[in-house]
């Protein structure tokens, strides 16, 4: 089994050891690095999974999966760096970070494959993007992608592509909880309790979501399947798109990409 150490262990770092845990890791093939003592011994002791230090973590890995905030990343390849052998894969779980500048900080070539996971992660129901470096092996992809798979869905993507699936599933699931905070404000306005309208749309949404994904059908022929001519489901679609929800909502994506871009710039200058 392939060593894995899990560099930062917040919310992101946690939901991906549950799942390797989960998926058939061992827990003594799994190592992590926490900065505050008292989350590294909650973590230890819910997951029997050891908390070491940084040195530590890069000497006995084969994998190092880099889960710490973008503005915390340069002080950790500092002291990662030094104490690589060459062997290690990086994997990079940091949002909005080019593979191009763990290539930089790391001895040279050092393969490095950067993914970009959403926040259901938290409950096993990812979708992350994957993306190879300049060195990364067709295996390195491989690996990842099954890493990647114990907490949701893995799709490969080509690292130009990045800013583009952060836009969808990265900052995807804001769309959706807007729009179903919107429904639910709209049931409360109609005079049903909060409880019940957000235990109907929750649902509703639910039972859409698995329906797109077992379906196979396109999404535009299951609308059409809740439409009735003349019915109230085409009354509310209308009003939909008589306020240009389906532009603002290629806006908001495309916004999303630019904004993803220009911070993927930043951490390059």
């Amino acid at each position: 089994m392939t060593r894995i150490a899990v560099l930062g262990a917040g919310k992101i770092g946690e939901s991906l050891l549950s799942g390797l845990i989960s998926a058939g890791w061992s827990p003594g093939e799994l190592q992590f690095t926490e900065r505050y003592p008292a989350r590294a011994a909650e973590l230890t002791d819910r997951y029997g999974v050891a908390a070491v230090e940084v040195a530590q973590a890069v000497r006995d890995a084969d994998v190092l999966a880099v889960a710490v905030k973008p503005q915390d990343i340069d002080p950790l390849l500092a002291e990662v760096a030094p104490n690589m052998t060459g062997r290690e894969l990086v994997v990079s779980l940091c949002a909005g970070l080019p593979t191009s500048l763990f290539e930089r900080s790391l001895p040279a070539g050092t393969a490095v494959v950067r993914v970009m996971p959403n926040t259901p992660m938290l409950v096993g129901e990812a979708m992350s993007a994957i993306s190879g470096g300049a060195h990364a092996q067709d295996a390195d992809l491989k690996l990842v992608e099954e890493m990647m798979s114990s907490v949701g869905s893995a799709v490969l993507v080509p690292e130009g592509q990045q800013d583009a699936a952060t836009a969808l599933s990265g900052s995807g699931p804001a769309y959706f909880y807007y729009l179903v905070e919107s429904m639910i404000e709209a049931g409360v306005l109609a005079g049903v309790p909060r409880d019940t309208a957000a235990e109907l749309v929750v649902q509703s949404a639910a039972g859409a979501a698995a329906m797109l994904r077992t379906d196979g059908a396109h999404p535009g022929r299951l609308r059409e399947a809740v439409t009735s001519p003349g019915g109230t489901t085409a009354a509310g679609l209308r009003e939909l798109d008589r306020h240009g929800v389906r532009s603002a909502v290629v806006d908001a994506v495309e916004a999303a990409r630019q904004r993803s871009a220009e911070l993927g710039r930043a951490h390059e200058d």
